[in-house]
């Protein structure tokens, strides 16, 4: 059954740490802070992190909004598909995905079938002010109004984020808070659902 968390437990998630049984696949929009959290997260899982949009722009041997321009987008999400297949036949480790991967039916089948999926949820007005001060991003780099295209994107792609297996709000607040929430969903879910493999590490 999907977790859903928004808010603290009882217990104390900063000194919770377990053994993740598959490798964990952070998705959502731009701006919900996939690579910021994901960076943390794997250190307190004590595991590999990578950055689907990272591997991507290494096996091109350019910038994704390079690949955007020149070659388009399918060519980018046939290449990114391959990226993110190569990543999850790798040793356990948490992933930070593209906001159009988990769009994607063959990678959104390839992360359902060998990972567990969290959907990093962020509101309009957090999204905005986080995007705001970025020019790498495709769908915005010549964008006189942010606001009225990451409403369309969430519009377009909420109602699939929401098959991930684990929802976590994003919130105006420290990363590592956000971190912690993320923990706590991640280890009640996998308590749930892979109760044999649910090892803590440390309380």
């Amino acid at each position: 059954m999907k977790q859903v968390v928004s808010n603290f437990a009882a217990i104390n998630p900063s000194q919770l740490s377990f053994r993740p049984p598959k490798t964990i696949v952070l998705v959502g929009l731009m701006g919900a802070g996939k690579t910021s959290i994901g960076r943390r997260l794997a250190k307190r899982l004590e595991v590999e992190f990578f950055d689907s949009d990272h591997e991507v722009e290494l096996a091109a041997g350019c910038p994704i909004k390079d690949i955007f321009n020149v070659y388009g987008e399918e060519a980018f999400r046939s290449g990114e598909y391959r990226v993110i297949s190569r990543l999850l036949d790798q040793p356990v480790h948490v992933l930070a995905t593209g906001g159009g991967s988990f769009m994607n039916d063959k990678s959104r089948e390839a992360i359902k079938e060998k990972a567990i999926s969290v959907w990093l949820r962020a509101d309009l007005d957090t999204l905005v002010a986080r995007v705001s001060r970025r020019t790498d991003r495709p769908f915005l780099e010549d964008a006189s109004n942010h606001r009225e295209i990451l409403e369309q994107l969430i519009n377009e792609r909420y109602p699939v984020y929401s098959e991930a297996d684990v929802v976590v709000e994003t919130l105006d607040e420290p990363t590592n808070a956000t971190v912690d929430r993320v923990i706590l969903a991640l280890a009640n879910y996998i308590r749930d659902q892979y109760p044999t493999e649910y090892i803590l590490k440390t309380i």
